[in-house]
């Protein structure tokens, strides 16, 4: 077996590719001197408009900052209720509990990993407002499912795509899905950024308005303000990073689809291994390609010996977190969720991931 060190996320390999370009657009917008809200700022915006087919992008400075905007704009309040997964991230259940509103979790299917629509109804009270399905890993939920229950029910949902730019469901971009759709520029995502940065989609000019006035404070004009805001802006030097990035992205999504078939082609036959199952009306970003195994910690030991990196997303599902003890949730409520949290494990995934190296990694599995 040949020996061989492996790059996870491969961000240096990526900048090297385009480093001109980015290294030229960054010391533009010094030179210029405009870092809050440049040029380069409204030209994301129409840029990632053009890519998603979705009427207004609205850029901010994180994926987490997204995610309070949009409930922000959507007039959450403390006592809410917003029905999401415990087995994703912790901003997305952070988010709510920081608006005082109540996070209200849902088991996740055991096949997607993401939020199972069939357990969303008999959660649903006179308190609830939203649903925030995660497309966990790149892959969008079921959101013909979860759509119809919150037009049944008149609840607002917000898409948390933070690990999805650029995946479908229906053939429809994941940033238009819901009635607000966040990503995440966080630099390991799929389109990533070199620092924080992330964005809002809607189709709704009333939310485009007032997620822009949010995110600059609250103001309608300068220096008065209709609403309470937040200092939610991208920084201009982080838009024209993916200004040039965002020219390449739909090649990098290529490529990681071809390193995603690689391996499932290569593991197909490994048993003890549960692959990512894609649903066939979805495509994924593949922001992450997670097998499950039992054995996983003297695994990640083994590969790690090996030069492989692995890393696991996530280990500890939200309702057992401390920070949301006060939720009263106990071990065995979303046992899905636990379980998988105990086999999940994250292998390298990155658009430039060679044959060899794939090779490398399957023989050590």
């Amino acid at each position: 077996m040949i020996s061989c060190k492996i790059d996870f996320a491969n961000l240096q390999y990526q900048h090297e590719l385009y480093k001109d370009e980015i290294e030229n657009a960054i010391l533009n917008v010094a030179r210029n001197c405009n870092f809050i809200m440049g040029s380069e700022i409204e030209e994301l915006e129409e840029n990632l408009q053009n890519f998603t087919k979705v009427k207004y992008a609205i850029t901010c400075s994180s994926g987490t900052d997204a995610l309070l905007l949009a409930m922000l704009a959507l007039d959450i309040k403390p006592g809410d209720e917003i029905i999401t997964t415990p087995f994703t991230f912790i901003a997305t259940a952070e988010t709510i509990a920081f608006l005082g509103a109540i996070p209200v979790f849902v088991d996740i299917d055991e096949k997607t990993y993401n939020i199972n629509p069939s357990l969303i109804e008999e959660k649903i009270t006179s308190k609830t407002k939203a649903i925030i399905p995660v497309s966990l890993y790149g892959q969008p939920s079921d959101m013909d499912k979860i759509q119809e229950i919150a037009n049944k029910y008149n609840l607002r949902v917000i898409t948390d795509g933070a690990q999805s730019f650029g995946s479908t469901f229906n053939n429809i971009t994941d940033s238009a899905l819901g009635d607000i759709s966040i990503t995440s520029f966080f630099p390991a995502k799929p389109l990533g950024c070199y620092g924080d940065g992330g964005a809002c989609f809607t189709n709704d000019e009333k939310l485009l308005n007032k997620i822009k006035s949010l995110r600059l404070h609250g103001q309608s004009k300068r220096y008065h303000h209709q609403y309470i805001g937040m200092g939610g802006r991208l920084d201009t030097i982080q838009a024209a990073v993916l200004n040039v990035k965002l020219k390449y992205y739909e090649k990098d999504l290529t490529l990681r689809q071809e390193v995603a078939k690689k391996y499932s082609k290569a593991l197909k036959d490994k048993s003890s291994l549960v692959l990512p199952y894609i649903d066939e009306k979805a495509t994924s970003a593949w922001a992450q390609y997670s097998i499950r195994v039992q054995n996983r910690d003297e695994l990640q030991v083994k590969l790690k010996e090996n030069g492989i990196p692995t890393a696991v997303h996530y280990p500890m599902p939200l309702h057992l977190q401390e920070c949301f003890k006060y939720l009263a949730y106990k071990k065995g409520d979303f046992l899905i969720s636990e379980i998988v949290s105990k086999e999940i494990l994250s292998l390298p995934m990155n658009p430039y991931l060679s044959d060899v190296e794939i090779d490398y990694i399957v023989e050590n599995l």
